[in-house]
């Protein structure tokens, strides 16, 4: 990996200062992407499940951040939280697996922002699920969103698994929901999520 990969912060273009210390280069950390006054911008999440893990809250950083990334198809933004994200899922024994795009919806905006955040932060997965229904969830409510027919079918055989599942927002909870209550069904031995923000 490139030591001088990123000069500017990614966020707000300011120029890194990055020093480079012993311990990055023998530990072979990521390269700092965005800076202090940005980083301070993330509120971090208080988890108090260990079921559902989220990172950070959803807050008017995180949504430019979002809005920039998702919409405006802004990808190189996958490595801003590349650093976090690796530090929590490097070390689970569990088979990361990322909620999928419909695959209209991943022609339309030309890449899936969940793989592209795992690939960033150097976390392999696999794909056990393709959604179904490009049906959107906004403006449901989330009994609404619950109450909502199955959208993702089983693609690869789940038996006995350890299943986290990776999804880039928590909101009402109702995708964590569909997936997870499909993969036990289909005979996973646990699942667990982990989410960058929670809304």
């Amino acid at each position: 990996m490139k030591r001088n990969e990123v000069s500017n912060c990614l966020l707000c273009n300011s120029t890194l200062n990055q020093q480079i210390t012993w311990k990055a280069l023998l530990t072979n950390a990521f390269p700092k992407t965005f800076c202090i006054d940005c980083e301070q911008k993330f509120e971090p999440y208080e988890n108090t499940s260990d079921q559902i893990l989220s990172l950070y809250q959803y807050n008017d950083a995180m949504k430019d951040f979002l809005h920039r990334y998702k919409f405006m198809h802004d990808i190189i933004l996958a490595k801003v939280f590349r650093e976090q994200i690796h530090k929590h899922l490097s070390k689970t024994r569990a088979t990361i697996v990322p909620i999928p795009l419909h695959p209209a919806k991943l022609k339309e905006r030309t890449f899936a922002q969940v793989d592209e955040l795992l690939k960033a932060a150097h976390i392999p997965y696999e794909h056990f699920l393709e959604k179904t229904t490009t049906e959107t969830q906004v403006g449901k409510t989330r009994q609404e969103r619950l109450a909502t027919s199955q959208f993702f079918k089983l693609v690869k055989e789940c038996k006995n698994k350890e299943i986290l599942l990776i999804d880039d927002i928590y909101t009402t909870g109702a995708t964590i929901q569909h997936a997870k209550s499909l993969l036990l069904e289909s005979g996973a031995k646990s699942v667990k999520a982990f989410t960058l923000i929670r809304g």
